[in-house]
Protein backbone atom coordinates (compact mmCIF):
# COMPACT_ATOMS: atom_id res chain seq x y z
CA UNK A 1 0.00 0.00 0.00
CA UNK A 2 1.60 3.18 -1.06
CA UNK A 3 2.14 6.44 0.68
CA UNK A 4 0.36 9.39 -0.15
CA UNK A 5 1.17 13.19 1.47
CA UNK A 6 -2.03 14.70 2.49
CA UNK A 7 -1.94 18.47 3.13
CA UNK A 8 -2.79 19.69 6.43
CA UNK A 9 -6.27 21.60 5.80
CA UNK A 10 -7.43 18.38 4.70
CA UNK A 11 -6.32 16.09 7.09
CA UNK A 12 -9.38 13.77 9.01
CA UNK A 13 -8.77 11.38 11.39
CA UNK A 14 -8.47 8.06 10.17
CA UNK A 15 -11.03 5.89 11.27
CA UNK A 16 -10.69 1.68 11.93
CA UNK A 17 -12.11 -0.01 9.45
CA UNK A 18 -11.65 -2.67 7.67
CA UNK A 19 -9.21 -2.05 4.73
CA UNK A 20 -12.10 -3.68 2.59
CA UNK A 21 -14.96 -2.24 4.02
CA UNK A 22 -16.95 -0.11 1.48
CA UNK A 23 -17.22 3.52 1.72
CA UNK A 24 -21.12 3.68 2.78
CA UNK A 25 -20.55 1.48 6.06
CA UNK A 26 -18.19 3.97 7.84
CA UNK A 27 -19.96 6.00 10.53
CA UNK A 28 -19.67 9.78 10.37
CA UNK A 29 -17.60 11.82 13.21
CA UNK A 30 -20.67 13.47 14.95
CA UNK A 31 -22.42 9.88 15.38
CA UNK A 32 -19.29 8.73 17.19
CA UNK A 33 -18.98 11.95 19.09
CA UNK A 34 -22.52 11.44 20.75
CA UNK A 35 -21.77 7.64 22.04
CA UNK A 36 -18.42 8.24 23.48
CA UNK A 37 -20.97 11.26 25.60
CA UNK A 38 -23.52 8.91 26.25
CA UNK A 39 -21.03 6.03 27.76
CA UNK A 40 -19.61 8.63 30.51
CA UNK A 41 -22.96 10.01 31.60
CA UNK A 42 -23.60 5.93 31.91
CA UNK A 43 -19.83 5.44 33.66
CA UNK A 44 -21.07 8.89 36.11
CA UNK A 45 -24.57 7.33 37.01
CA UNK A 46 -22.52 3.99 38.03
CA UNK A 47 -20.48 6.18 40.15
CA UNK A 48 -23.12 7.94 41.71
CA UNK A 49 -24.98 4.89 42.39
CA UNK A 50 -22.43 3.14 43.71
CA UNK A 51 -21.69 6.63 46.03
CA UNK A 52 -25.25 6.25 46.95
CA UNK A 53 -24.80 2.07 47.98
CA UNK A 54 -21.66 2.84 49.54
CA UNK A 55 -23.14 6.09 51.56
CA UNK A 56 -26.24 3.37 52.45
CA UNK A 57 -23.78 0.38 53.79
CA UNK A 58 -22.51 3.06 56.07
CA UNK A 59 -25.68 4.49 57.43
CA UNK A 60 -26.67 1.25 57.87
CA UNK A 61 -23.69 -0.25 59.75
CA UNK A 62 -23.83 3.04 62.14
CA UNK A 63 -27.51 2.04 62.60
CA UNK A 64 -26.88 -1.38 63.45
CA UNK A 65 -23.99 -0.12 66.12
CA UNK A 66 -26.94 2.20 67.78
CA UNK A 67 -29.37 -0.57 68.22
CA UNK A 68 -26.49 -2.84 69.88
CA UNK A 69 -25.45 0.02 72.14
CA UNK A 70 -28.56 0.37 72.97
CA UNK A 71 -29.58 -3.28 73.01
CA UNK A 72 -26.81 -3.56 75.70
CA UNK A 73 -27.97 -0.58 78.03
CA UNK A 74 -31.28 -2.77 78.13
CA UNK A 75 -29.95 -5.88 79.29
CA UNK A 76 -27.75 -4.38 81.62
CA UNK A 77 -31.05 -2.59 83.52
CA UNK A 78 -32.36 -5.85 82.99
CA UNK A 79 -29.73 -7.82 84.84
CA UNK A 80 -29.89 -4.80 86.96
CA UNK A 81 -33.55 -5.52 87.63
CA UNK A 82 -32.84 -9.13 88.02
CA UNK A 83 -30.51 -9.02 90.77
CA UNK A 84 -33.17 -6.34 92.78
CA UNK A 85 -35.69 -8.85 92.56
CA UNK A 86 -33.54 -11.44 93.72
CA UNK A 87 -32.43 -9.76 96.90
CA UNK A 88 -36.29 -8.91 97.35
CA UNK A 89 -36.31 -12.44 97.26
CA UNK A 90 -34.02 -13.61 99.51
CA UNK A 91 -35.72 -10.54 101.77
CA UNK A 92 -38.98 -12.12 101.50
CA UNK A 93 -37.71 -15.68 102.11
CA UNK A 94 -35.99 -14.62 105.01
CA UNK A 95 -39.41 -13.08 106.50
CA UNK A 96 -40.93 -16.30 105.52
CA UNK A 97 -39.01 -18.64 107.58
CA UNK A 98 -39.43 -15.88 110.70
CA UNK A 99 -43.26 -16.26 110.60
CA UNK A 100 -44.96 -19.18 112.65
CA UNK A 101 -46.17 -22.40 110.72
CA UNK A 102 -49.72 -22.76 109.02
CA UNK A 103 -51.38 -24.42 112.33
CA UNK A 104 -50.29 -21.30 114.47
CA UNK A 105 -51.62 -18.65 112.41
CA UNK A 106 -55.16 -20.78 112.05
CA UNK A 107 -55.42 -20.68 115.91
CA UNK A 108 -54.20 -17.24 116.11
CA UNK A 109 -57.26 -16.23 113.02
CA UNK A 110 -59.37 -18.08 115.29
CA UNK A 111 -58.67 -16.17 118.59
CA UNK A 112 -59.10 -13.15 116.60
CA UNK A 113 -61.85 -13.47 115.29
CA UNK A 114 -63.48 -14.74 118.68
CA UNK A 115 -61.96 -11.52 120.32
CA UNK A 116 -63.80 -9.53 117.34
CA UNK A 117 -67.34 -11.23 119.11
CA UNK A 118 -66.47 -10.32 122.28
CA UNK A 119 -65.74 -6.93 121.52
CA UNK A 120 -68.96 -6.64 119.70
CA UNK A 121 -70.97 -7.74 122.43
CA UNK A 122 -69.03 -5.88 125.33
CA UNK A 123 -70.02 -2.56 122.68
CA UNK A 124 -73.45 -3.67 122.81
CA UNK A 125 -73.82 -3.77 126.86
CA UNK A 126 -71.87 -0.57 126.99
CA UNK A 127 -74.34 1.11 124.92
CA UNK A 128 -77.11 -0.37 127.03
CA UNK A 129 -75.78 0.61 130.36
CA UNK A 130 -74.29 4.22 128.86
CA UNK A 131 -78.15 4.63 127.62
CA UNK A 132 -79.34 3.92 130.60
CA UNK A 133 -76.71 6.24 132.69
CA UNK A 134 -77.55 9.35 130.95
CA UNK A 135 -80.36 10.32 132.73
CA UNK A 136 -77.94 9.47 135.79
CA UNK A 137 -75.82 11.91 134.59
CA UNK A 138 -78.01 14.37 134.11
CA UNK A 139 -79.62 13.79 137.55
CA UNK A 140 -76.35 14.17 139.34
CA UNK A 141 -75.95 18.15 137.42
CA UNK A 142 -79.46 19.23 138.83
CA UNK A 143 -78.18 17.62 142.03
CA UNK A 144 -74.71 19.50 141.66
CA UNK A 145 -76.37 22.49 140.50
CA UNK A 146 -79.08 22.67 143.63
CA UNK A 147 -75.54 22.37 145.67
CA UNK A 148 -73.75 25.47 143.99
CA UNK A 149 -77.12 27.82 144.77
CA UNK A 150 -76.91 26.84 148.19
CA UNK A 151 -73.08 27.73 148.20
CA UNK A 152 -74.03 30.96 146.61
CA UNK A 153 -76.61 31.49 149.13
CA UNK A 154 -75.15 30.84 152.01
CA UNK A 155 -71.73 32.33 151.20
CA UNK A 156 -72.21 35.29 148.81
CA UNK A 157 -76.65 35.89 149.43
CA UNK A 158 -76.14 35.99 145.57
CA UNK A 159 -79.98 35.37 144.28
CA UNK A 160 -79.59 36.21 141.08
CA UNK A 161 -77.02 32.98 140.16
CA UNK A 162 -79.10 30.67 142.60
CA UNK A 163 -82.18 31.67 140.93
CA UNK A 164 -80.69 30.64 137.65
CA UNK A 165 -78.77 27.65 139.08
CA UNK A 166 -82.64 26.29 140.40
CA UNK A 167 -84.36 26.77 137.38
CA UNK A 168 -81.13 24.39 135.07
CA UNK A 169 -81.99 22.23 137.94
CA UNK A 170 -85.80 22.20 137.62
CA UNK A 171 -85.44 21.90 133.26
CA UNK A 172 -83.50 18.52 134.05
CA UNK A 173 -86.12 17.35 136.03
CA UNK A 174 -88.80 18.64 133.94
CA UNK A 175 -86.44 16.75 131.38
CA UNK A 176 -86.96 13.31 132.82
CA UNK A 177 -90.69 12.73 132.21
CA UNK A 178 -90.75 10.44 135.29
CA UNK A 179 -93.86 10.43 137.56
CA UNK A 180 -91.50 9.72 140.80
CA UNK A 181 -89.95 13.29 140.27
CA UNK A 182 -92.85 15.18 141.24
CA UNK A 183 -92.10 15.29 144.98
CA UNK A 184 -88.62 16.79 144.21
CA UNK A 185 -90.04 19.36 141.20
CA UNK A 186 -92.65 20.31 143.47
CA UNK A 187 -89.79 21.32 146.27
CA UNK A 188 -87.90 23.63 143.19
CA UNK A 189 -90.73 25.49 142.61
CA UNK A 190 -91.55 26.49 145.94
CA UNK A 191 -87.66 27.28 146.02
CA UNK A 192 -88.17 29.34 142.38
CA UNK A 193 -90.92 31.44 144.13
CA UNK A 194 -89.25 31.94 147.11
CA UNK A 195 -85.94 33.42 145.26
CA UNK A 196 -88.16 35.17 142.82
CA UNK A 197 -89.70 37.19 145.83
CA UNK A 198 -86.44 38.27 147.46
CA UNK A 199 -85.01 41.26 146.25
CA UNK A 200 -81.16 41.58 145.69
CA UNK A 201 -79.76 44.04 147.44
CA UNK A 202 -77.42 46.76 145.06
CA UNK A 203 -73.82 46.33 146.26
CA UNK A 204 -72.29 47.37 143.37
CA UNK A 205 -74.05 50.50 143.55
CA UNK A 206 -73.51 51.47 147.19
CA UNK A 207 -70.20 50.76 146.77
CA UNK A 208 -69.52 53.08 144.00
CA UNK A 209 -71.77 56.06 145.38
CA UNK A 210 -69.82 55.46 148.56
CA UNK A 211 -66.79 55.89 146.60
CA UNK A 212 -68.05 59.01 145.11
CA UNK A 213 -68.29 60.65 148.58
CA UNK A 214 -64.82 59.59 149.95
CA UNK A 215 -63.62 61.76 146.67
CA UNK A 216 -65.92 64.35 147.75
CA UNK A 217 -64.11 64.81 151.23
CA UNK A 218 -61.02 66.42 150.37
CA UNK A 219 -63.07 69.31 149.25
CA UNK A 220 -64.48 69.44 152.51
CA UNK A 221 -61.92 73.19 153.16
CA UNK A 222 -64.51 75.66 154.00
CA UNK A 223 -65.03 75.09 157.87
CA UNK A 224 -65.66 78.76 158.79
CA UNK A 225 -66.50 81.39 156.63
CA UNK A 226 -63.88 84.27 156.37
CA UNK A 227 -65.14 87.88 156.45
CA UNK A 228 -64.80 89.10 152.84
CA UNK A 229 -65.44 92.86 151.86
CA UNK A 230 -69.07 93.49 149.32
CA UNK A 231 -68.79 96.84 149.71
CA UNK A 232 -68.10 100.68 151.47
CA UNK A 233 -70.50 100.03 154.70
CA UNK A 234 -67.35 100.47 156.92
CA UNK A 235 -64.28 100.69 154.72
CA UNK A 236 -65.87 103.95 153.25
CA UNK A 237 -66.09 105.70 156.61
CA UNK A 238 -62.36 105.34 157.44
CA UNK A 239 -61.46 106.45 154.67
CA UNK A 240 -61.07 110.84 153.08
CA UNK A 241 -60.93 112.14 149.64
CA UNK A 242 -57.08 111.73 148.43
CA UNK A 243 -57.19 107.68 149.13
CA UNK A 244 -56.92 104.78 151.96
CA UNK A 245 -55.67 106.20 155.07
CA UNK A 246 -53.77 104.62 158.00
CA UNK A 247 -57.41 103.59 159.65
CA UNK A 248 -58.76 102.22 156.15
CA UNK A 249 -54.93 99.54 156.01
CA UNK A 250 -55.68 99.03 159.58
CA UNK A 251 -59.19 98.43 159.55
CA UNK A 252 -58.32 95.81 156.28
CA UNK A 253 -55.91 93.89 158.32
CA UNK A 254 -58.09 93.07 161.84
CA UNK A 255 -60.81 92.46 159.69
CA UNK A 256 -59.49 89.12 158.89
CA UNK A 257 -59.26 87.60 162.77
CA UNK A 258 -62.50 89.43 164.04
CA UNK A 259 -66.10 87.79 163.12
CA UNK A 260 -69.03 89.20 164.42
CA UNK A 261 -71.79 86.44 165.28
CA UNK A 262 -74.95 87.65 165.57
CA UNK A 263 -76.45 84.21 166.77
CA UNK A 264 -74.11 83.86 169.97
CA UNK A 265 -76.44 81.42 172.05
CA UNK A 266 -75.96 78.72 169.38
CA UNK A 267 -73.26 76.17 170.26
CA UNK A 268 -69.72 77.25 169.63
CA UNK A 269 -67.67 74.89 167.46
CA UNK A 270 -64.22 74.83 167.58
CA UNK A 271 -62.21 76.37 163.98
CA UNK A 272 -60.44 73.49 162.48
CA UNK A 273 -57.46 74.21 160.53
CA UNK A 274 -53.79 72.76 159.51
CA UNK A 275 -53.27 68.87 160.39
CA UNK A 276 -56.21 69.10 162.48
CA UNK A 277 -58.55 69.55 159.44
CA UNK A 278 -55.94 66.65 157.44
CA UNK A 279 -57.02 64.19 160.20
CA UNK A 280 -60.68 64.96 159.81
CA UNK A 281 -60.74 64.38 156.35
CA UNK A 282 -58.45 60.59 156.92
CA UNK A 283 -60.84 59.37 159.60
CA UNK A 284 -63.85 60.36 157.43
CA UNK A 285 -62.46 58.61 154.55
CA UNK A 286 -61.54 55.75 156.42
CA UNK A 287 -64.79 55.38 157.32
CA UNK A 288 -66.41 55.57 154.10
CA UNK A 289 -63.87 53.13 153.05
CA UNK A 290 -64.78 50.46 155.80
CA UNK A 291 -68.49 51.17 154.41
CA UNK A 292 -67.26 50.13 150.87
CA UNK A 293 -65.82 47.15 152.40
CA UNK A 294 -69.12 46.29 154.57
CA UNK A 295 -71.39 46.83 151.35
CA UNK A 296 -69.41 44.45 149.56
CA UNK A 297 -69.84 41.43 152.15
CA UNK A 298 -72.91 41.94 153.50
CA UNK A 299 -71.88 43.26 156.64
CA UNK A 300 -75.10 44.87 158.17
CA UNK A 301 -73.83 45.65 161.76
CA UNK A 302 -70.86 47.08 160.27
CA UNK A 303 -72.03 48.86 157.64
CA UNK A 304 -74.35 50.95 159.87
CA UNK A 305 -72.10 51.10 162.11
CA UNK A 306 -69.16 52.83 160.30
CA UNK A 307 -71.93 55.11 158.48
CA UNK A 308 -73.12 56.36 161.86
CA UNK A 309 -69.34 57.37 162.62
CA UNK A 310 -69.15 59.56 159.16
CA UNK A 311 -72.33 61.44 160.50
CA UNK A 312 -71.25 62.00 163.98
CA UNK A 313 -67.72 63.26 162.10
CA UNK A 314 -69.82 65.86 159.72
CA UNK A 315 -71.90 66.70 162.27
CA UNK A 316 -68.95 67.46 164.61
CA UNK A 317 -66.44 69.02 162.82
CA UNK A 318 -68.16 70.41 160.03
CA UNK A 319 -70.69 73.66 159.65
CA UNK A 320 -74.39 71.96 158.92
CA UNK A 321 -74.85 75.44 157.23
CA UNK A 322 -72.56 74.38 154.46
CA UNK A 323 -74.06 73.60 151.23
CA UNK A 324 -71.60 71.07 150.41
CA UNK A 325 -71.32 69.31 154.11
CA UNK A 326 -75.38 69.17 154.02
CA UNK A 327 -75.33 67.55 150.60
CA UNK A 328 -72.94 65.12 152.39
CA UNK A 329 -74.51 64.23 155.29
CA UNK A 330 -77.60 63.97 153.77
CA UNK A 331 -76.13 61.15 151.42
CA UNK A 332 -74.75 59.31 154.45
CA UNK A 333 -78.20 59.18 155.96
CA UNK A 334 -80.14 57.82 152.82
CA UNK A 335 -77.20 55.67 151.99
CA UNK A 336 -77.44 54.33 156.14
CA UNK A 337 -81.00 52.85 154.88
CA UNK A 338 -80.08 50.63 151.91
CA UNK A 339 -80.19 47.32 153.06
CA UNK A 340 -76.86 45.11 152.31
CA UNK A 341 -77.79 41.67 153.65
CA UNK A 342 -81.03 39.57 152.73
CA UNK A 343 -82.68 36.77 154.41
CA UNK A 344 -82.29 33.78 152.01
CA UNK A 345 -84.40 30.99 151.38
CA UNK A 346 -83.01 27.71 152.37
CA UNK A 347 -82.94 24.99 150.40
CA UNK A 348 -81.79 22.02 152.23
CA UNK A 349 -85.35 20.43 151.49
CA UNK A 350 -85.05 21.28 147.78
CA UNK A 351 -81.42 19.08 147.80
CA UNK A 352 -82.80 16.49 150.04
CA UNK A 353 -86.22 15.85 147.79
CA UNK A 354 -83.66 15.47 144.98
CA UNK A 355 -81.43 13.21 146.85
CA UNK A 356 -84.21 11.12 147.59
CA UNK A 357 -85.61 10.90 144.05
CA UNK A 358 -82.05 10.00 142.77
CA UNK A 359 -81.67 6.67 145.68
CA UNK A 360 -85.02 5.37 144.51
CA UNK A 361 -84.19 5.94 140.96
CA UNK A 362 -80.79 4.10 141.73
CA UNK A 363 -82.57 1.24 143.99
CA UNK A 364 -85.29 0.80 140.99
CA UNK A 365 -82.19 0.61 138.19
CA UNK A 366 -80.63 -2.40 140.47
CA UNK A 367 -83.37 -4.27 141.20
CA UNK A 368 -84.34 -4.45 137.37
CA UNK A 369 -80.42 -5.42 136.70
CA UNK A 370 -80.37 -8.29 139.16
CA UNK A 371 -82.31 -11.00 137.03
CA UNK A 372 -79.86 -9.91 134.08
CA UNK A 373 -76.77 -11.31 136.47
CA UNK A 374 -76.68 -15.60 135.44
CA UNK A 375 -77.33 -15.03 131.57
CA UNK A 376 -73.92 -13.19 132.10
CA UNK A 377 -72.48 -15.23 134.29
CA UNK A 378 -73.39 -17.98 132.10
CA UNK A 379 -71.94 -16.32 128.70
CA UNK A 380 -68.92 -15.48 130.85
CA UNK A 381 -66.86 -18.79 129.60
CA UNK A 382 -67.43 -18.48 126.44
CA UNK A 383 -66.23 -15.68 125.98
CA UNK A 384 -62.55 -17.12 127.12
CA UNK A 385 -60.16 -18.40 124.31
Amino acid sequence: MSETALPKDDSRPVLDAPFDAPVDEIPPPAAVQRRGNGLAIIALLLGAAGVAVGGWGVWQVRHLQANNQQQLSQVQALNDQAQNLKLNEERLSARLAQLPPADELEARSRLVIQLQGDQQRLNQRLETVLGASRKDWRLAEAEHLLRLASLRLSALQDISSAQALVQGADEILREQNDPGAFAAREQVAKTLIALRSTEQPDRTGLFLRLGALREQVASLTELAPEYKDRGDSLLGLTTDGDGASRWAQWWDQISRYIRIDFNADKNVRPLLAGQSLSQVRLALSLALEQAQWAALNGQAAVYSQVLDEARDILKGNFNPDNAQSKVMLEQVAELSKQPVTVVTPDLTGTLSAVQGYLERRNVNAEDSVKPMAKPAANTAPEATP
